[in-house]
Formats: structure tokens, sequence, C-alpha cells
């Protein structure tokens, strides 16, 4: 069985404390890792304010060097990493294979933005004592950044906290999911290949208790968090004068307006709802269709998802696979079966076998109904009609207190205008489902839904402060 040691300060540590991971298809241990203690956060912390200075002080072909050799490393060793990620997740490799990818684009796009840290040149003399005057505004790295990410994209969160981070010139700790740290800590390795600062990023798994000194202790200067809008906002009261930006999900809508192909768009509309068994942030999972489509949307729907095959998420056919744990099935299941007790119908699943849950359909839900106004974070989806009024329809997607992105199928620009207008979200997309994300576009959500917005660039801001020269 393999071992992987934790990256702590620069160097490849073991703890006291033992963590296995599983097979999450299989439920067999897999391999193991350690957690670390605070003495060892503590040496982390530590070893990044020692290094603070020459990270500040890294120049951009550094900085890119160090980027770019991340980058081309992670796509080498792809197949070996979705492996990895595929087995500690329970992500069909399809998509593990697509997560390595995003994430070596995404540490690219950091390699790019490294260049255009920004810069700006103001005239003072707008009034009469600014005659002769100008400014100068520099930006400079904040300090120490705290990484916390989520299991459902093990690599690519974890990416989009650390690739910013070194463009920016900070430091940064991070702490992967439990289920999941494997997928970074094979990152790690290749970290320690480049010529950064060693120090200047630790990834560490350790216990809820010890993270939360990520969130309290005051050499730590930001504080990035995706996760749950529970554990996110409770983590921003305890965080003190530290500057934290959260991602924290939602139950993304989806809107199919009065001339659109339902044919054309049903592969779309499946994998956004269904893809690793609706664990992610910006799953589908509120349909909204216009009252002439519908019955046609819910007949093809369904029988696109009970084509979809389901197993072993090491076999490239397969599409839909386990969750990540028993214990979340279990909730998913009940949360359905409450829903049909209170008056929803089920279209199709509904079953759940382990950890394991069918790709499930329920129609006739309401904003009342966990499965419709939480964040199912499983493989279920809603599916109701609205009047025919593009108005009806962007009141049904705000009538929730999420609000992170949606997606909008149309041929009206008239429509499309007032969906992003009117649409209390982060993010719209055209004739795509919420499900998508580019990694260089700002990315974040209003209401329960976050604070601030990841997206390379936008990231690399939050983790600067300006500074500005009058002369």
């Amino acid at each position: 069985m393999k071992e992987y040691k934790i990256y702590c300060g620069g160097k490849f540590l073991t703890a006291t404390k033992k963590l296995e991971v599983t097979n999450k298809y299989s439920g067999k241990i897999y391999s193991t890792t350690y957690q670390a203690d605070a003495k060892l956060l503590d040496k982390a912390i530590r070893a990044a304010e020692s290094v603070k200075q020459a990270c500040r002080g890294l120049s951009s072909f550094e900085k890119y060097t160090a980027l770019k050799l991340i980058h081309e490393a992670l796509l080498k060793d792809k197949k070996h990493l979705a492996e990895v990620l595929c087995i500690e997740s329970g992500k069909p490799i399809i998509y593990a294979e697509s997560e390595i990818e995003r994430a070596a684009q995404t540490f690219l796009i950091a390699a790019e933005e490294c260049k255009r840290l920004p810069n700006d040149y103001l005239s003072l003399d707008w009034t009469a004592n600014g005659k002769g005057k100008e400014g100068i505004v520099r930006y400079f790295p904040i300090g120490i950044v705290a990484g916390i990410s989520p299991f459902n994209f093990p690599m690519n969160l974890a990416v989009h906290k650390i690739a910013p981070a070194i463009a920016a010139g900070c430091p940064i700790i991070l702490k992967p999911a439990s289920t999941t740290p494997l997928s970074t800590l094979e990152l790690a390795k290749i970290i320690d290949r480049t010529n950064l600062p060693k120090g200047m990023v630790s990834i560490i798994p350790m216990t809820r208790e010890t993270g939360n000194l990520l969130v309290t202790d005051d050499r730590i200067s930001l504080l990035s968090f995706t996760g749950s809008p529970e554990i996110g906002w409770r983590l921003k009261d305890q965080s003190k004068k530290k500057k934290v930006v959260l991602e924290l999900g939602g139950n993304a809508g989806v809107i199919i307006s009065k001339n659109v192909n339902v044919e054309q768009i049903i592969e779309k509309c499946i994998g956004g709802a269904f893809s690793y068994s609706g664990q992610i942030c910006i799953h589908a999972q509120r349909f909204f269709i216009h009252k002439n489509s519908f019955d046609l949307f819910l007949k093809s729907m369904k029988k696109a998802a009970e084509k979809l095959k389901a197993g072993d998420p090491l076999d490239v056919k397969t599409q839909v696979s386990c969750m990540i744990d028993e214990e979340n099935a279990k909730r998913v299941e009940a949360w359905v079966n409450e829903a049909v007790k209170q008056g929803a119908k089920l279209v199709c699943g509904g079953k759940r076998k382990g950890s394991s849950f069918e790709p499930t359909i329920l129609t006739n839900t309401t904003s009342k109904m966990k499965v419709n106004a939480e964040e199912v974070f499983g493989p279920v989806i809603c599916i109701e009609k609205y009047n025919g009024e593009i108005e009806d329809a962007v009141e049904k997607i705000n009538d929730t207190k999420f609000g992170l992105q949606c997606g909008v199928f149309t041929d009206s620009v008239k429509e499309l205008d007032y969906v992003f207008n009117n649409c209390e979200v982060g993010g719209v997309l055209h004739n795509e489902v919420p499900t998508m994300r580019f990694d260089q576009m700002p990315y974040g959500g209003v209401k329960e839904s976050g604070l601030g917005r990841e997206g390379v660039k936008y990231a690399i801001l939050d983790m600067m402060e300006p500074k500005v020269l009058v002369k």
C-alpha cells in the first residue's frame, strides 16, 4: 500500500496521526497519509513567514517559469494523476482526466497573468492643491494565504487557490479534504521540483479542529474557503481581521425558453444534471421549462437519465458512479423520500445501493422542499414549468437563498438581456447549463452562495493590496 507524506514548509514529513484514504467505489483502503497536528501547522506557518520577502521579490519570469513547469508536469503525468483522483473521489475516469487537464490549464493561466499584475498611474491635478502632483499605484502580496478545498474537485479547486497565490507572490498553506488529499499531495511532488522558495507552498491534511487554526491565526492574512455555506459563514465569523473569500455552492437553475429545440440540448442538460453524481457546486438542480415544451423535455430527460451507464469509475464507459460516502447517499435518499411524501412526483430513479444513488428526476416540487430549496449535492434534479413569460422564469430562479450561476436556453436577445439583468446570480450562461465554468472567468455567487470571486485574475487581485506613491 502506497504511503503519502504531507508537504510541510517545503519538506515531506510524517505525523503521529495516520489518515487512511479509501477507494470510494470498493470501500477498501487505497492508501495512507497523515494528519498534521498544531505543531506541524505552526511549522508550516513559520516556514511561510520566513520566505515572505523572498516570495514578494520573485520576478514575473521566475513565477512564470515555475507555473509553466507545473502545467507541463500535470499534463505529462495526466493518466496517473487522473487514476489517483478517480479512486480517492469516486469520480468517473473520463471526468477525472478532464479535471487534471483543467488544473494544468489553471496553472498556465496563472503563468500568463503573473506577467501583467496591475499597476496604475494617477493624475492628481483634478483639484487646485493637486497641481504638479501625480500618483503611482503598485500592488503588493497580501501575505500568507490559507486555502481550504473540498472533496468534489480535489485537484482543480485546490489549484484555484495555489496557482493565484504563486502568481501574486504569496505563501500559501492548503488544507485538502480529508477524504481526498492524495491528488494535491501528488501535486506537491511537482511543486517541490520548481525553484520556488521552500515554504512558499505547504499542503497539509489535518483535522477540522487543527484546520480551524488557519482561520484564527493572525499570521495569516487571507482565508480562501470552498465548501458548505454552514461552515463557510461560521469561519468568516471566526476569522477576525483577515480577508475572506468564500465559494459556497448553490442549487443552480436552468431556463428552457419557448423556441428551443429540446432534443438538441438534452445531452448538455443530462451532463449538467448528473455529472459526478451531482456533487458539483454548479450542479444543474432546478429546471424551469416553457409550458409548451415541458412534457417533451421531461420525457426526453427521463429517457436519457435511464440510459446513463453506472459502474466502476475506473471504467471509461462509466458515466455515473458512487457518491463520496454512504452517509451522503442516505441523506439524498431521505430528502427524495421526504419530497415524495410532500407531494413531489418521482419520474425516475430514487433508489440507493450503498453509497450509490440512481439518477433521479422529480417534478411537482416546491421551493419549500429540501430537494429544491437546499443544495442537494447528489444526482437529483427538479423539473418544473413556467407560464411562458420570462419574468416568471426569472422569479422562480430567484426564489432561493442561493445565487451562484444559472443557465438560459433562448434565441431571444430580449430574454437573454432580461435574465442577465435580473437573475440574482454571479454568472449567467447562454445556451449552456450552469455547470460550465471557464477557469479564467470570475466565479462566485451572491446571497448564501459566497463572498468574493475566484478565477485566476480575480483571485490574484484578492491576494494583493494597493499602495500609492504621491510625488
